[in-house]
């Protein structure tokens, strides 16, 4: 196990939210399944307890701790994307498979995990300042899932 490693709750699909995201990003994998030792207060003996796997290279453990807390919005991985088709790719994953879309290249999954789907064009244009990143911040504000195609035309003025 990494020295550092994100730590996330679910109620009882930690094992099946590893499988789907590491079937949908690049660098990422499920690891390790690890049942309870004993019966535990979400679960009983022999329920999977924690699941590590990585996202986008980033060491994560699921813990099935039962419904005692929800996440949201002050957590979420943000992947960055080169290219129309992979945000569009992420952003469906992620939505079709009983996700919400939200805004400004937000969106949750079906187990109530948060993303943020983010051209690196964006991204460039925010470093780069002025009116720029102005005129590409105002782009983004009117987005669910983010156009590359609108943030390189509002940089571009």
């Amino acid at each position: 196990m990494s020295k550092n490693t994100v730590c996330l709750w679910y109620d009882k699909d930690a094992e099946a939210a590893a499988r789907f995201y590491s079937e949908t990003f690049p660098d990422s994998a499920e690891k390790a399944v690890r049942r309870a030792p004993s019966d535990y207060p979400a679960g009983k003996a022999g329920d999977v307890q924690l699941v590590e796997f990585t996202v986008a290279g980033i060491p994560c453990v699921g813990l099935n701790g039962g419904s005692a807390f929800r996440p949201n919005e002050a957590f979420s991985f943000q992947i960055a994307t080169d290219i129309q088709d992979e945000i569009d790719r992420c952003w469906n994953a992620i939505v079709n498979n009983g996700g919400q879309e939200s805004e400004c290249g937000w969106c949750k999954d079906r187990w109530g995990g948060y993303w943020q789907i983010t051209p690196r064009v964006l991204i460039e244009a925010m470093a780069a300042g002025g009116d720029e990143a102005r005129r590409a911040f105002q782009a983004m504000l009117t987005m669910r899932k983010i156009d590359v195609g609108t943030i390189e035309a509002a940089r571009r003025g």
